[in-house]
């Protein structure tokens, strides 16, 4: 028997997803997830499931659930599409608007399943290096089929110019996706380019402002071409009724999610006070995360002995990234037992 298996495919590497341990008792900062829980609306919509109703398939089109986006950003439901997870909605831009032989453009350090969807395809990959701070400036000259531009970026946590995002989007000859998953905990957001620019897509997600990492759902809001392109070839029931329910109800409370971003934003910033004070060198985070490069010891053993004290934190190997932790914003008792930890650490606790 011979199975054959798509060239590309066989020779990619595959994305690799943040540590899940199997076993309790660990501070998990390592994959960006709200360390608070949704809107009790979302608990209270769930009370409202029927089971039997499983028995049928749910809205292929998300009506209610795209209207609550639509109501919230001021546009029609026509110009939103979504998505099982944001993953989902930036493969189908990967399928729909770069040709065979195209290529994908990306920030480099990025997010790192961009490259992984344009290895799926054999696509050419084009990414963009950020400066010695990770500061983003296009090379002229550059082309790509479809840029992927990530607002604010990870694992940085950094956030551009909304001019120079603007200029590079009208100058831009194909489709520009914004990924704004982190963008409720910065100060600033591109949406209005989704909704001015006939190129620009913006991508947002339920998982990390709105708690709900566990159930997948993301969004895209967009020109009414691009989006009608998408809705396509997007499966067609690419979220489960349960999903339509509770994300519809995370949606319509606003004062709820608003809340737990300004809790994560004040211990953001009082988690990069106190690495400045040990030492470490903190980046300038718009996002429930922070970038820094840690003092004393390298990144790689500062990661083992915090994973040996039940601390999860993200290290990225590569040459970008590989000085560098993200951790992710905790609640206040996470952070303090993380400071306590750093501290027994640094006055002689045994890392690798």
């Amino acid at each position: 028997m011979t199975i054959s298996i798509r060239e590309s495919v066989a020779r990619m590497q595959g994305y690799v997803p943040g540590e899940q341990p199997r076993t309790g008792g660990f501070i998990k900062l390592n994959t960006n997830e709200n360390p608070y829980p949704p809107s009790p609306a979302v608990a209270r919509a769930l009370q409202t499931l029927d089971p039997a109703d499983l028995r049928l398939y749910p809205d292929p089109a998300c009506t209610v659930l795209r209207r609550a986006i639509a109501d919230l950003h001021r546009c029609d439901p026509a110009r939103v599409l979504a998505g099982n997870g944001l993953d989902e909605l930036l493969s189908l831009c990967v399928r729909a608007f770069v040709p065979d032989g195209g290529s994908v453009g990306f920030m480099d350090p990025s997010y790192s399943l961009y490259p992984v969807l344009a290895d799926i395809r054999g696509l050419s990959k084009r990414p963009v290096a950020l400066g010695a701070r990770y500061e983003w400036n296009m090379p002229a000259g550059y082309t790509a089929s479809l840029f992927i531009l990530t607002h604010p970026n990870a694992p940085t946590g950094l956030c551009y110019d909304r001019a120079s995002v603007l200029g590079f989007c009208r100058s831009f000859a194909g489709v520009v996706v914004i990924d704004e998953a982190y963008v409720d905990f910065s100060d600033r957001d591109c949406l209005e380019f989704a909704l001015s620019e006939p190129n620009v897509l913006v991508a947002r997600t339920l998982s990390k402002s709105y708690s709900l990492a566990g159930l997948r759902v993301g969004y895209l809001v967009g020109p009414e071409p691009l989006i009608a392109t998408l809705d396509k070839i997007k499966d067609s029931y690419n979220l489960d009724r349960v999903a339509q329910c509770l994300a519809t109800a995370a949606v319509n409370d606003q004062a709820w999610m608003l809340a737990n971003v300004r809790r994560i934003r004040d211990t953001r910033a009082r988690l990069q006070q106190q690495l400045v004070k040990r030492g470490w060198e903190v980046f300038p985070s718009q996002s429930n995360f922070i970038w820094t490069r840690p003092a004393g010891k390298t990144a790689d053993a500062w990661t083992m002995a915090l994973k040996d004290r039940q601390i999860l934190v993200r290290y990225f190997r590569g040459p970008r990234t590989s000085d560098c932790l993200r951790i992710t914003v905790g609640t206040d008792e996470e952070t303090d037992r993380l400071l306590t930890v750093l501290d027994e650490l640094a006055s002689g606790g045994t890392t690798r």
